[in-house]
């Protein structure tokens, strides 16, 4: 990780990090501040738009991105402190199909207006792999405006019961 100072520009004597992150199998290096999250280093300097900048507080799961296998909410995490490989919504899927997760989404029909979908899914892969009993409990820390939760529920369900290797 190298530091250096912008000594030109609007952000003359900001700090910079040059930083490594390994995107859904792709290794990719960028400059950011320090503070900078992962959010924003996805959407704004990578054009990773899966996840959704909600509440910006930690509070929607809109933002849930899995590091590691383990979801996070990529809001609260700073790119500089990921040390373990990223995976969004984007890298679930193959070019053929959708992971078993986004298609029982798709027939459960557990998407309404789309913004939570992507944090959604990411949390319920992680249930899944889990192996979660309480799905609704599991899932309570991402909110959904339309009120999908049952369908959501139902499209966890329906991949626990199938036994997908997710």
């Amino acid at each position: 990780m190298t530091i250096r100072n912008s000594v030109e520009g609007p952000g003359e004597g900001t700090q910079y990090m040059e930083i490594s992150l390994e995107i859904n199998g792709t290794t990719r290096r960028l400059d950011v501040e320090p503070g900078v999250t992962l959010l924003d280093a996805l959407r704004e300097r990578l054009d990773i738009t899966g996840p959704k900048k909600g509440c910006d507080r930690g509070q929607c799961g809109a933002c849930t991105v899995h590091v590691d296998g383990r979801p996070v909410l990529s809001c609260l995490t700073l790119a500089a402190a990921v040390r373990r490989p990223v995976t969004t919504v984007e890298g679930l899927s193959t070019e053929d199909e959708l992971h078993p997760v986004q298609q029982a989404f798709v027939e459960q029909d557990a998407l309404q207006c789309g913004f939570c979908t992507a944090g959604q899914v990411m949390s319920a892969v992680a249930a899944v792999r889990q192996d979660v009993e309480d799905v609704r409990e599991f899932m309570s820390g991402n909110l959904c405006r339309c009120s999908a939760y049952p369908n959501i529920v139902a499209a966890v369900e329906q991949v626990k019961k199938a036994d997908a290797t997710v």
